[in-house]
């Protein structure tokens, strides 16, 4: 039996377990901060607003 499949399906579920929970930290920073207005203040912020659709492109001119 092979062991490579195995190690791929690991470093798969790892790397979309971590993305999730990038995405999740992300969410919960923007909603406590407040700040969807504003650009995004980290990697996991920007991350979420990507997967999500909800980011500034240019700013926002209302109020």
């Amino acid at each position: 039996m092979s062991w490579l499949p195995l190690i791929i399906a690991a470093l798969l579920s790892t790397t979309l377990l971590v993305g999730y929970v990038m995405v999740l930290v992300g969410i919960r920073r923007q909603d406590k901060a407040l700040s969807l207005r504003r650009h995004p203040g980290g990697a996991s912020a920007a991350l979420a607003r990507k997967v999500t659709g909800c980011y500034v492109r240019d700013g926002v001119t209302w109020t």
